[in-house]
């Protein structure tokens, strides 16, 4: 691994560290804000409460991010695909095109 890609190993680690810590940070005030909704807790049963919230928001972003990672991976193939596809249409066109220039040359020389 070169150096240029442990920096960005480093810096990937790094934004999924401070993502995951600002998701956390949005669960338990989310979680927070439903609990003081719910004035009759007792602060057991808020503290509960706050863990499962936060938990299922972390396990409901989780999932968003990893949908948006696989069609990012789906739309990336596709775009690979089409890129492939128009590439070889314009090498083709340009190879025929400098024949025809070719051969219209020849024809011009030849007369």
């Amino acid at each position: 691994m070169t150096a240029r890609e442990e920096e960005r190993a480093l810096v990937g680690q790094v934004e999924g560290h401070l993502l995951l810590a600002a998701t956390r940070e949005e669960g338990r005030r989310a979680a927070a804000r439903l609990a003081d909704r719910i004035g009759w807790l007792t602060d057991t049963q808020r503290a509960d409460l706050e863990a499962h919230f936060e938990a299922e928001y972390l396990s409901l972003a989780r999932t968003s991010w990893q949908r948006t990672s696989e069609r990012g991976e789906q739309l990336r193939r596709e775009y690979e695909t089409r890129y492939q596809a128009l590439r070889q249409r314009l090498v083709a066109f340009f190879l025929l095109t400098c024949a025809l220039l070719t051969a219209t040359t020849l024809l011009t020389l030849s007369a």
